[in-house]
């Protein structure tokens, strides 16, 4: 059904083509103008079964003149739905074929000669305003209504005004044999209309409530994707098409953590071995960092990066939760060698400081950091022993209370110099595998 703020815009019920393109092809409807367009073919094909009734009836009567009105209806009825279905402009089809079913009925009673003797059939071109309801909507309708109450009302004073000397050519029993067929016909008609408009109406609004679901789970799905490459506060400023996504964050702890041994590997190795090695080991590392509530930042080659600390709202320890993340991933590629019988050893390291994170690149883009502190935990993993984790003076401050840590050392760090590191062993509590205060 055509929606009501298209009255002033009447274009928009059925693109036209412009007058300097004779034979351009016919517009493509919506499903709202085909729905239009089906329920004033059923309209129309109801009044020309009415037509092809009164022309048979009023000729067999006598009434040759009157025969002529439905002759003409059903004319030019066949020529509109034929430019109907060429040129596919509902409006233009709308207007001549409403017109239509609402002159016709009245020409014929007065060709009759008053409301009685043609048994009310003026009432045929109520199916005018009520076509109009359902074609082109409740505004544009009203107007269509009150020409046929005008045009009723009209028809009732001229019927008034020479009731003394119209005289009556048919008898009472077909008068009232044809007021029944005319009533009951156009009830029937009209519930007809309506039961089919809201019949359809109803797939149609099934229709928009599947595309709507499936808009739905797409747009879940979207989310998913987005919040697997993006922290949660990243991705709705994305959403909000903000450019130049960046933000400093104080205090964080940031985990590097790669394979020993990994380009040895891969000449040892098939692509598809290396590859599914790599993805388990990576989906072990996924799992434990949700569970510890860490944020996986990206992989590179065979690292995994991984930062507590970025959300506001996180725990307060989240240098624990980064150290218990690291004791577990150790733990957990041992138990998958030892179930697989492959030989992957990683190496770790963690460091805790200032660092600036943000989007790069419009396509393909990825969430990274920057800054001193993710170099530290870089090189700390790189110099690590293998099945190990290194950690700086600033992280072991952190966690020397919560874990045991060997002896101090003092490494040559690339690009730092001289640092001082520990290495971390276990949680002091055995309760859980993140402590907490």
């Amino acid at each position: 059904m055509i929606d009501d703020s298209t009255r002033d815009a009447p274009l928009k019920l059925a693109p036209s083509v412009p007058a300097a393109v004779p034979h351009a092809p016919a517009a493509t409807l919506s499903p709202e103008e085909k729905l239009s367009g089906d329920m004033l073919m059923l309209t129309t094909a109801f009044m020309m079964c009415a037509a092809a009734l009164w022309l048979a009836v009023y000729w067999s009567m006598g009434y040759q003149y009157s025969t002529a009105i439905p002759l003409i209806f059903q004319a030019l009825s066949v020529v509109t739905i034929t430019l109907w279905w060429k040129l596919k402009r509902l409006y233009t089809f709308a207007i001549i074929q409403l017109g239509l079913i609402l002159f016709t009925p009245f020409a014929m009673q007065w060709s009759i000669g008053n409301f009685v003797n043609a048994s009310g059939v003026s009432l045929w071109g109520l199916m005018a305003p009520v076509g109009a309801v359902t074609v082109l909507g409740t505004r544009q309708s009203v107007p269509w209504f009150f020409a046929w109450l005008f045009m009723t009302v009209m028809a009732g004073v001229f019927d008034y005004l020479l009731s003394g000397s119209a005289p009556s050519h048919v008898d009472l029993q077909t008068v009232a044999v044809f007021f029944v067929l005319n009533f009951a016909a156009i009830s029937v008609m009209i519930y007809s209309l309506l039961w089919y408009f809201a019949s359809e109406k109803q797939k149609l609004r099934m229709q928009v409530d599947a595309q709507h679901e499936e808009i739905r789970v797409e747009k879940e799905r979207s989310e998913r994707l987005l919040l697997n490459v993006l922290p949660p506060a990243i991705a709705e400023r994305l959403k909000r098409n903000e450019v130049n996504i960046a933000q400093g964050h104080a205090d964080v702890t940031v985990m590097f953590a790669d394979i020993v041994g990994f380009t040895r590997m891969t000449e040892e190795l098939s692509p598809v071995e290396t590859v599914k090695i790599l993805n388990d080991v990576f989906s072990i590392f996924d799992d434990i960092a949700d569970k510890h509530r860490v944020e996986k930042i990206k992989t590179i080659g065979d690292a995994y990066m991984a930062c507590a600390g970025l959300d506001s709202g996180a725990h307060i320890h989240y240098a624990d939760a980064v150290g218990s993340m690291a004791l577990e991933m150790i733990q957990k590629v041992d138990d998958y060698c030892r179930r697989t019988g492959d030989t992957v050893k990683i190496r770790i390291g963690i460091g805790t400081g200032p660092v600036v994170a943000g989007v790069i690149g419009k396509k393909k883009f990825i969430y990274d950091m920057w800054g001193d502190t993710v170099n530290v935990a870089f090189r700390l993993a790189a110099d690590a022993p293998p099945s190990t984790v290194q950690v700086d003076l600033t992280t072991h401050r952190r966690l020397h209370n919560r874990f045991t840590f060997d002896p101090v050392q003092e490494l040559e760090i690339k690009g730092k110099g001289r640092m001082q590191v520990y290495q971390l062993k276990s949680p002091l509590s055995r309760t859980g595998t993140t402590a907490v205060a």
